[in-house]
């Protein structure tokens, strides 16, 4: 049996060029989430919170193979971004709000996640996997664009996306949405892939 892939399932949202923006609709689809505030560089929780992430979702992968053997590759990490009273700005990274989030497969429930937690829990107690939850996010119509480098050093990439929004007539109607697509452990920075993503539309938001 092959295994479930959501990158291929959904491959247009994980598909972009450092060229060039494009535009793409996203459906409704169920995550695994996490809040947190602040600079995640200085902020602890933001790695607390990627670690209680990958723990439940590979222990949620586990377990759904063993129960009904369903396997998947778990996609990669998420994150959506913005500020209070504000539009989202790169350089300030005191006042950045943040979701992080990783996809789930439909059989995915409330109830499986709290048996996975538990289960996580007996082996290495962490004080974010009570604080994830299941959500469906429908993000729907979205403009993104593939940066490459560093993350500190998405501010070009954001402005060319920001300007085709603008040529195209668009108005932003949502949260700075990033995909990590490489790992940064294992991938020097200016070697970094990151889909940008920035929902939008017809109609200015009032």
């Amino acid at each position: 049996m092959s295994k479930l892939d959501l990158k291929k399932e959904y491959k247009p949202l994980y598909t972009a060029s450092a060229k060039e923006a494009v535009l793409v609709l996203a459906p409704p689809i169920k995550f695994l989430m996490l809040n947190g505030s602040g600079d995640p560089n200085l902020n602890p929780e933001f790695q607390a919170g990627i670690e209680a992430l990958y723990t439940a979702s590979y222990t949620l992968k586990f377990m759904l193979k063993q129960a009904q053997g369903l396997d998947y590759m778990v996609p990669p990490l998420e994150g959506l971004w913005w500020m209070l009273l504000a539009d989202f700005d790169p350089d300030r990274r005191d006042d950045w709000r943040w979701t992080l989030m990783i996809p789930q497969p439909e059989p995915v429930s409330r109830k499986v996640l709290d048996l996975a937690v538990t289960a996580a829990q007996k082996k290495k107690p962490l004080p974010a996997l009570e604080r994830l939850r299941l959500e469906i996010y429908d993000e729907g119509q979205a403009a993104q664009i593939l940066h490459v480098g560093p993350y500190g050093e998405e501010a070009a990439s954001i402005e060319r996306l920001h300007a085709f929004i603008k040529e195209k007539g668009y108005h932003f109607c949502g949260k700075h949405h990033e995909i990590y697509l490489s790992d940064p452990r294992r991938t020097a920075p200016e070697k970094l892939k990151t889909i940008l993503r920035q929902p939008i539309s017809l109609e200015a938001m009032k």
